[in-house]
């Protein structure tokens, strides 16, 4: 008696709701409703004891771009050599995960992100001299059913300046013509 067990909980949950019945303030009351809100989403955590996602990628920011896109949308991962600023969409979300040389890899991320969104084509950057660079091997190994499509080099760049990219990863590849252009395809129902 007197412990704070799952009654408590619901008193809680009762007082929040007392208060912002008597405010009037409405910043006061935004506060209020969202601590409720909270409150209520800690109670539903709590009463599943597992967790809230089920998949491999776990970056908030470049969930909430896939979340975002949609069919024939566009995901940049990039070397670090590419010019992440100037030589993609201005408007695309850009995440930095160049930490270091060689960390992370275009295909650490390609991994990952391959799991995530379903792929329509994939676009990859073609060397000055035409020959393909070894990462092309384990770009099809990754993505086994998928063809890759060469661009050249400044048609790369302004195919990743494109409005239809949503994302782009920049990496601490440091493998050059490394970059890989995805478009998003559909969801079956």
């Amino acid at each position: 008696m007197g412990g704070r067990g799952e009654g408590d909980k619901g008193f809680a949950l009762r007082s929040l709701t007392v208060w912002f019945n008597y405010i009037d303030k409405p910043q006061l009351k935004n506060l209020l409703l969202s601590l409720h809100l909270g409150v209520l989403g800690v109670l539903a955590v709590q009463k599943q004891k597992q967790s809230m996602l089920k998949t491999n990628l776990l970056h908030p920011d470049i969930l909430q771009a896939l979340g975002s896109a949609g069919h024939g949308s566009k995901v940049l991962i990039s070397d670090g050599n590419f010019p992440h600023t100037t030589g993609s969409n201005y408007y695309a979300k850009h995440v930095f995960l160049n930490l270091a040389p060689g960390l992370l890899t275009v295909t650490d991320v390609l991994k990952v992100i391959a799991t995530a969104i379903p792929i329509e084509s994939v676009e990859v950057m073609q060397t000055a001299d035409g020959s393909e660079p070894p990462i092309w091997e384990e770009f099809r190994a990754t993505l086994p059913d998928q063809k890759l499509q060469p661009r050249e080099r400044f048609s790369f760049y302004e195919a990743a300046r494109s409005p239809d990219v949503a994302l782009v990863i920049a990496t601490g590849e440091q493998r050059i013509y490394a970059n890989i252009l995805l478009t998003i395809g559909v969801v079956a129902p």
